[in-house]
């Protein structure tokens, strides 16, 4: 079930249990923060859009999958703060009276141990648990392989391409969705016809290269897809970074629907080959990778 994404102004009168924190990949380690939640609280747009608007990272999860993915967890709702100049300079004690205790009725707070929050981040686990009018939990950071679990170093797992270990990580598959747009039909013409998928600005993409991916559809049905991510040094083009999913055993009309693409495996770099056949072989064997890599 996916959590109800309710913004801060629509949020209606009740005690709840609250994980605070901005969750981009609801990785591991936020996993142990949400544990027990039944609100999870977080800010829209991503703080660093307002504050240093030039170093926003790469978003690992849309709102939508941010609720999806705690919604699996057990968490009833999402409750978005607008993050704006206003708020960026209110002082901690400022959120914690008017967004958790008359807002949000928090019984308990459940935070990770370097979670900041209010005015130049002064807000710290320590001054949560100070406060009598509900309880602090503070989760301590979570390690893999003798590495803090976060969204940086998910981050960087991705842009290199390492979408398995990011899905380690992570919990989940790392994904990307957006709208199916009409693209140069050059799959098409080589006997593989492939949906251009349009991410959302901002978003996290793999490394350039081709992937073992599922593609869900708008309809909730599954598909294993051959993916290739980049710009098709094979032939010329003006189209910038495409994101081309062949989705195997299928047929039929996606243009304008909505599709979401989990990473399962990398199966080799963007090449450039000698001719269109040695292109077709090595298509080939991709969709045969993928068969059996990402089986559906």
């Amino acid at each position: 079930m996916t959590a109800r994404i309710t913004p801060l102004a629509d949020v209606l009168p009740r005690t709840r249990t609250i994980a605070l924190g901005t969750f981009d990949g609801v990785h591991l380690g936020h996993r142990e923060v949400i544990a027990d939640a039944d609100t999870v609280v977080t800010f829209d747009p991503h703080p660093m859009a307002v504050l240093a608007p030039g170093r926003v990272p790469p978003q690992l999860t849309t709102m939508a999958r941010r609720a999806l993915l705690a919604g699996e967890l057990g968490v009833e709702e999402l409750v978005l703060v607008p993050f704006d100049a206003q708020v960026a300079t209110q002082d901690a004690a400022t959120f914690v009276q008017e967004v958790l205790v008359d807002r949000l009725g928090a019984r308990c707070v459940r935070v990770g141990e370097n979670f900041r929050f209010g005015r130049d981040a002064r807000g710290t686990p320590a001054l949560l648990q100070a406060d009598e009018r509900f309880e602090t939990v503070v989760v301590p950071v979570l390690r893999r392989d003798g590495d803090s679990v976060s969204s940086t170093r998910i981050r960087e797992l991705v842009a290199r391409g390492a979408v398995g270990e990011a899905a380690e990580l992570l919990g989940s598959p790392f994904a990307v969705s957006g709208p199916v747009e009409h693209g140069e039909k050059r799959g098409r013409e080589l006997g593989y016809p492939t949906a251009n998928l349009v991410p959302p600005v901002g978003h996290a993409l793999p490394a350039h290269g081709v992937y073992a991916c599922r593609a869900r559809l708008q309809d909730g049905s599954v598909r294993s897809a051959a993916v290739s991510i980049g710009i098709r040094p094979q032939f010329e083009t003006t189209l910038g970074v495409l994101v081309e999913a062949y989705l195997l055993d299928f047929s039929g009309d996606l243009y304008g629907q909505q599709l979401e693409l989990e990473f399962v495996e990398r199966l080799r770099g963007e090449e450039r080959f000698d001719g269109v056949e040695a292109l077709l072989e090595q298509m080939g064997r991709d969709v045969d990778d993928t068969r059996r890599l990402a089986a559906v």
